[in-house]
């Protein structure tokens, strides 16, 4: 290949004169000599031209077809001839072809580091491989550099937390909410390196955050000026909390309900009654025996609950829950959660066919009778179940009671997107329980605000849920008091923290890419350099 067509190909616009060129079926070798003009001293930066040697270096190009191209560069090494300066010789660089302490060309550097941005370690490695370019995953993690954060913080900051680790560790992600864009990562989510950030970086006008206090506390102390913005989806995630710990505290008032409905159906007079059910020894129910014997042992002694979770291996929540409530209350919940199964269905039939014929009934005859309804499962089932009614350990059939979470998603959601069936259900639990009534009454004039955006009506709305609603709620409107001047502007003003959760997906996504294994300067990089 004649050697101005390898200038016009590898080095145009560069001051390089190609010598000699060879090659093989795999690799192009193109040896240069550098044509520039006097050099200039790293240090003090005064040009000379005066020469002190010559040597070789060689330099990794990008490919050329399917040939490897090797570069064998001539450069000089200069004289600095001011006397101040530390250095006494430096070797000279090729604009657009040569960096200090590189053995590869600017453009094939450029070319790994889009590689490494977009892919990481490992994966960029096999396809540089695939792509004849000589690079480990080590040397393109290093390629990775986070851009300068800007001096001043943006208008509009967006701050979140995200976790390294769920439950154990979390950081901070700070977004410029007009540009959407990640501004900074921070290695916590303290209140003090928070407050330290928005010292070191003035500016921001309007911040928007969740409903985290250690947030509030570092913007009233850095940023008092600054107005806070609650987002309004963490609003309607609280309200949504409450609604369910309503509709959990109430749960009682649909079964007696449903039970009170289903009795004269189930009982008729001068027929037998069934066993007194007892609870069944299941695995479930015998470990939540076991576990609040070992909680209150510890409690005893003297333990905390933190002590206790660090050697049960339980969260913290969970001791808690075992050390106020009844055994009796979770050994319902025990069995409550218990699966179904495909026999679920036909446990009324079966029951009512066990007291007509006062137990002298053959499971085989059952099992034929419920297969005719539409019985999928074994016969198995069926006699254990039959067994069980005879021993008075089987369990009573559950009422059809809708999941407090269902409920919930029925009054969180918009009216008219519900089904005429979901919405005569939730009309039936209205009629059943007041107390999820005026929860339910609540809750859609409060998502109302938030849809609409009318915060002015928002302290009306605080004082009414004060008044007469239930716990949970009363709890709710509580919080929004305490930070009445964030939720009024979030319930107000068209900004929110949407983009940042955006950000927040992404970290996970570079998670999942192998880079919170890493450590967390190359997470910060990785999220700072992908656009």
């Amino acid at each position: 290949m004649a050697s101005n067509a390898i200038e016009d190909v590898l080095f145009a616009g560069i001051d390089v004169r190609v010598e000699r060129v060879s090659g093989s079926w795999d690799a192009l070798v193109a040896e240069a000599a550098s044509t520039g003009g006097p050099g200039r001293c790293p240090d003090c930066r005064i040009r000379t031209g005066r020469v002190h040697s010559s040597y070789r270096r060689t330099l990794d190009e990008r490919p050329l077809g399917s040939r490897r191209v090797i570069v064998r560069l001539r450069v000089r090494r200069y004289f600095c001839d001011r006397r101040s300066c530390s250095r006494r010789t430096f070797v000279e660089q090729v604009g657009g072809l040569t960096e200090r302490h590189r053995r590869s060309s600017v453009g094939l550097t450029d070319w790994l580091r889009s590689i490494a941005v977009k892919l990481g370690g490992r994966p960029a490695a096999r396809l540089c491989r695939r792509l004849r370019l000589t690079a480990g995953r080590t040397r393109l993690l290093r390629l990775l550099e986070a851009p300068a954060v800007p001096d001043h913080a943006p208008r509009v900051l967006g701050v979140d937390e995200f976790a390294f680790r769920k439950g154990c560790t979390y950081g901070t992600v700070l977004v410029d909410i007009e540009a959407g864009r990640v501004v900074d990562v921070l290695p916590d989510c303290t209140s003090q390196t928070f407050a330290t950030w928005l010292k070191d970086h003035p500016g921001a006008q309007i911040i928007c955050r969740d409903r985290a206090s250690a947030y509030t506390k570092a913007v009233k102390e850095a940023a008092p000026d600054a107005l806070e913005v609650a987002d309004r989806w963490h609003l309607l995630q609280n309200l949504s909390a409450a609604v369910e710990k309503t509709c959990h505290q109430h749960r009682d008032c649909l079964r007696k309900n449903a039970e009170q409905e289903t009795e004269p159906a189930v009982s008729e007079p001068g027929l037998p009654e069934l066993p007194v059910p007892e609870l069944p020894r299941t695995q479930m129910i015998e470990r939540t025996r076991h576990r609040y014997e070992d909680i209150h042992r510890l409690l005893e002694k003297g333990w905390t609950i933190s002590a206790i979770a660090r050697r049960m291996n339980l969260d913290r929540k969970t001791v808690r829950r075992f050390r106020d409530t009844a055994l009796d209350q979770l050994l319902v919940s025990a069995r409550d959660r218990r699966p179904g199964g495909v026999l679920e269905p036909f446990k009324t039939y079966l029951n009512t066919r066990f007291t007509e014929t006062q137990g002298q009934v053959s499971g085989t005859r059952l099992f034929l009778e419920i297969r005719e309804r539409g019985y999928q499962g074994s016969c198995q089932v069926v006699r254990k179940h039959l067994a069980a009614l005879r021993a008075g350990t089987a369990e009573p059939v559950r009422a059809d009671i809708p999941s407090p979470r269902k409920i919930t998603s029925w009054i969180m959601r918009p009216r008219e997107t519900l089904t005429e069936s979901q919405d005569q259900r939730l009309l039936e639990v209205r009629l059943v329980c007041p107390d999820i009534t005026r929860a339910c009454d609540l809750a859609r004039t409060f998502a109302d605000l938030v849809r609409h955006r009318r915060g002015y009506l928002l302290l009306e709305w605080i004082r009414q849920a004060e008044q007469d609603a239930p716990k949970p709620m009363q709890s709710f409107a509580g919080s929004l008091r305490q930070d009445l001047d964030a939720v009024t502007a979030g319930l107000t003003l068209p900004w929110s923290s949407g983009v940042v959760e955006g950000h927040v997906n992404r970290v996970k996504t570079f998670k999942r890419a192998m880079y919170g294994r890493a450590c967390f300067e190359l997470l910060r990089t990785r999220i700072l350099t992908q656009p």
